[in-house]
């Protein structure tokens, strides 16, 4: 039997990238998983100054977001209904304000302000978006892991049907055993606070997670903001959510810092954990693993 290749890893829309799969991957597909990564940054990356959501910021009016839109617009629509506004495109221009820009300058400009509710700015019909004033959208709350699930996508039609695609802990895992995953301890790097195992061939074949952690700055600043007050979260520090894909976990995962979790499970058909800034930690009873920090 011939060894598994070694994963394909390699930097991309800020994070890392680690792709497994049975075969090696050949470099015409590795140029087409390149080419649709670039593509979908080129649209909704707020850091490019080409992006068409750059582009939208400036001028207001009309853009076409291309077909991957229509899927991002209804997530958002009912993440919105299911968090009472928390989550919502509409935080770019506060992440900015609080230093989250992309000149990653990490200084506030000034204080965020609340945003609008979707229906009182945007519209949207198909792949066009139509705003009543410019507007700088975010979609990190759901973005990711629609690109992982694009990716996973596009690999399996090509014929790699048992693989692992992970893109900073947004994972899709398909084709393959059970995948054991750590959870990460958002107090310190080198510990876990549970395990996690995905079905491949079930319902629970994808993760994400999301951490007060991972893009901090100052004191009290990072990227997990509440729509309803332009500010970050403090009481929750952690998330993650296990559904059938990986837009959905990572939905999901944004969703538990401000919706109470079996609202987020029923809404999403998902599990879920979550650590409150005091170390307690929630889990669902049908959690498909383990935690050891309860």
């Amino acid at each position: 039997m011939s060894p598994a290749p070694a994963p394909w890893r390699f930097e991309a829309i800020g994070t890392g990238w680690q792709i497994t799969t049975e075969n090696e991957i050949s470099p015409g597909d590795r140029a087409a998983v390149s080419t649709l990564i670039d593509a979908y940054d080129a649209v909704y990356s707020r850091f490019r100054a080409d992006s068409s959501v750059r582009d939208f910021a400036r001028t207001g009016g009309s853009v076409d977001l291309g077909p991957h839109w229509p899927e991002l617009w209804d997530t958002y629509v009912n993440l919105e209904d299911l968090t009472a506004g928390a989550v919502t495109p509409l935080v770019g221009r506060a992440l900015e304000t609080l230093g989250y820009d992309p000149a990653y300058s990490l200084v506030p400009s000034g204080v965020p302000s609340p945003v609008p509710a979707l229906g009182d700015t945007l519209h949207s019909t198909g792949t066009i978006l139509s705003a009543t004033e410019p507007v700088l959208l975010d979609v990190g709350a759901v973005g990711k892991g629609q690109l992982v699930d694009l990716v996973a996508g596009l690999l399996m039609a090509r014929g790699y049907t048992a693989l692992t695609v992970d893109a900073g802990g947004d994972i899709r895992h398909a084709g393959q055993p059970g995948l054991r995953v750590a959870l990460e301890h958002p107090f310190d790097r080198t510990r876990a606070i549970g395990v996690i195992e995905l079905d491949a061939s079930g319902p629970r074949g994808a993760i994400a997670g999301s951490a007060t952690n991972r893009r901090a700055w100052g004191e009290g600043l990072h990227h997990v903001l509440d729509g309803r007050t332009g500010k970050p979260v403090d009481s929750i520090v952690a998330t993650w959510a296990i559904g059938e894909s990986a837009l959905i976990a990572d939905a999901a995962a944004t969703a538990l810092f401000f919706a109470g979790p079996e609202a987020v499970a029923t809404r999403l058909e998902i599990d879920w954990v979550r650590m409150f800034s005091n170390g307690r930690v929630e889990y669902s009873r049908t959690l498909p693993g383990e935690v050891f920090t309860a």
